[in-house]
């Protein structure tokens, strides 16, 4: 047994070296292309830090700035204001249009949508609330919200179902997920599916008693138990 380990040793050693010749001599006989490619990913990183530091972060701060009057219009309920401007300050739509590399752009698609659902233009703000995604996971939840609120207006009560239980279960959050699946509940019984909507609304007592929407749900599962019966 110790003869068999001994025997292999130089075997693995004589492996290594083969390997590390091999590797030495591919590096010597392509060193001219290696030189290449290290030095375009050098370009690269310094080109990606340049644009960063010399446009986005410039611009995210321009955006800011330009953006702050939109919001306030928002705040106030001023939604035309908030979209198209007052003449002096940009709003959401150029806020999009004039600072598309920035994050401000990218929130500036949510208050879009949200300002056309509250003025009834429901397609537009389904066509901007899908255009947004962020980092900050509640705000992502609502926004799949009113994409269901915009399709029930619009009168698709199967689309507006699938965005509440999108709203209602891509994250767990027990300020948001009641919400939506209240609302879910409330389609399916408007389509008549009352298992559906019993069952959405067992999920509520279930899951999130202590929420506004939990401590009101009995009544509602009453309804669909006895309109399943």
């Amino acid at each position: 047994m110790a003869k068999s380990k001994k025997s292999q040793a130089p075997d693995r050693l004589e492996e290594v070296e083969s390997a590390l010749s091999r590797t030495e001599r591919y590096i010597e006989d392509n060193q001219k292309p290696l030189t290449i490619i290290i030095l375009a990913l050098v370009v690269v990183v310094i080109v990606f830090m340049g644009y960063k530091r010399f446009i986005v972060i410039p611009a995210e701060k321009e955006a800011q700035s330009q953006m702050f009057m939109a919001e306030r219009y928002f705040e106030q309920d001023s939604f035309n204001l908030a979209l198209y401007g007052d003449g002096n300050n940009l709003g959401m739509l150029d806020i999009i249009d004039d600072y598309g590399v920035t994050k401000s752009s990218e929130l500036a698609h949510y208050y879009a949508g949200i300002s056309f659902l509250h003025l009834g233009e429901f397609e537009l703000a389904i066509e901007q609330l899908e255009k947004f995604s962020s980092n900050d996971k509640m705000i992502n939840l609502i926004a799949k919200g009113a994409i269901g609120d915009a399709y029930l207006e619009l009168g698709e009560p199967s689309k507006a179902i699938t965005y509440y239980e999108k709203a209602a279960t891509t994250e767990d959050n027990v300020f948001v997920n009641p919400i939506y699946l209240l609302k879910a509940g409330q389609v399916y019984e408007s389509q008549e599916e009352f298992q559906k909507a019993l069952e959405t609304y067992q999920k509520i007592k279930d899951n999130y008693p202590e929420s506004q929407e939990g401590q009101k749900i009995e009544k509602y599962i009453a309804k669909a138990k006895l309109m399943v019966n």
